[in-house]
């Protein structure tokens, strides 16, 4: 942060999200922490790189700054111009129910993959515990004297040889 502290095109900030910044990292849908996030404020973007200083100045240096968005369009190429300005068109009405349409859109498909998950825990589970069983099974099933035997009679064979 210190390094950015005086950019006029840059901001680098930490949020607690425990705190005053809980209702910031619900609308961002912070679920870990630390969570880095870049862009547009209205649009942020996971950021995956690094986590020593060098990593995070290199890639700030070369990402932080004005970036296409409708506040800065003139930054946009032609194709993302043209959607931005098909969505500043809009109503304000047919907007927010387009919005409204696409959260819920990713609402289901959270919901599925949050269902497919716990399928996959319990199969998981049932998986373990199988194998557990099963390992108790063949281990009560004399493993143990089977290995102590040959054990025992790679020693004895040893020992005759002397």
């Amino acid at each position: 942060m210190d390094a950015f502290a005086d950019s006029k095109t840059a901001l680098v900030a930490d949020v607690d999200c425990t705190g005053a910044g809980q209702d910031l990292c619900e609308e961002y849908e912070i679920q870990g922490f630390p969570t880095l996030k870049y862009g547009d404020p209205f649009m942020l973007e996971d950021y995956e790189g690094g986590r020593d200083y060098e990593s995070l100045k290199k890639f700030a240096d070369e990402n932080l700054g004005p970036v296409c968005s409708p506040v800065n369009i003139g930054l946009c190429d032609a194709a993302t111009k043209a959607e931005i300005e098909k969505y500043q068109a809009m109503s304000e009405a047919d907007l927010a129910a387009l919005v409204e349409e696409k959260s819920k859109a990713i609402e289901a498909l959270e919901e599925v993959f949050d269902k497919e998950v716990e399928k996959l825990q319990a199969a998981y589970e049932k998986l373990e515990e199988d194998k557990d069983a099963g390992v108790k099974a063949i281990r009560q099933s004399g493993l143990g004297f089977m290995k102590a035997v040959m054990a025992t009679n790679k020693k004895k064979a040893a020992s005759d040889e002397l």
